[in-house]
């Protein structure tokens, strides 16, 4: 909680100048979308909370996802592990923003994965 505020801070200060903090709700899950660059093909990967997903060669797997309080279809953040297969190091992890996917992108020779929303049910 500690960690996603300062992040959330972080965020919103880039954004306005200003250090503020947003009240947020958490989702119980998040939409993503996976890119294969290499054949262009794209799949939208829906995940709950503590969930993992396999796309092409890497597993997505979603901690956590936040919104802005009593707005579940605005921006969210979500905090997103993805792994290659047989690489015990993550490809990336960390929180992306739907908003600004550029803010904190995951940087894959091959693939490319982003958060589009959170889910409520």
């Amino acid at each position: 909680m500690r960690r996603f505020s300062l992040m959330l801070a972080l965020l919103s200060g880039i954004a306005t100048g200003a250090i503020a903090q947003e009240a947020t709700d958490t989702g119980t899950g998040a939409m993503l979308r996976g890119l294969d660059k290499l054949t262009g093909r794209a799949r939208d990967i829906e995940l709950r909370a503590g969930s993992m997903a396999q796309f092409g060669r890497i597993e997505v797997s979603l901690s956590e996802c936040r919104y802005p309080e009593g707005e579940p279809a605005s921006d969210a953040f979500a905090f997103v592990t993805v792994r290659e297969a047989g690489r015990p190091v993550p490809a990336f992890r960390g929180w992306m923003v739907a908003s600004s996917p550029a803010l904190n992108a995951m940087d894959h020779q091959r693939y490319d994965v982003w958060v589009l929303r959170c889910t409520t049910s």
